[in-house]
């Protein structure tokens, strides 16, 4: 099951990308960074859920973009009010699931 929405993820980051060729090197990649960005974004914001249209999804798709032309840097002073934004709101949920 996990293997079927990380192959349909992958499709979904290739289909944002342009990419419509086959490439299963490329592919290996692809899904390297995608692993990355999303241990990378999780680390920053938490539990996140990368398989539905959510904000993490987007920024996933994102970082990913960014990775491939080598402004990883970039990507997090771009993206970091939203970051904050999502961090925020996870610790609100917390704080609400607490009460």
């Amino acid at each position: 099951m996990a293997e079927d929405k990380d192959n349909t993820l992958l499709n979904d980051v290739k289909n944002y990308l342009d990419k419509t060729w086959d490439d299963s090197l490329g592919d290996k990649k692809l899904t390297g960074i995608i692993q990355r960005g999303m241990a990378a974004i999780s680390g920053k914001i938490g539990e996140c859920n990368f398989y539905e249209e959510t904000q993490e999804r987007a920024l996933l798709f994102d970082y990913v973009m960014y990775v491939r032309v080598g402004e990883t840097p970039q990507f997090w002073q771009n993206y970091k009010n939203e970051i904050i934004s999502l961090q925020i709101e996870r610790k609100v949920d917390a704080y609400a699931a607490d009460q």
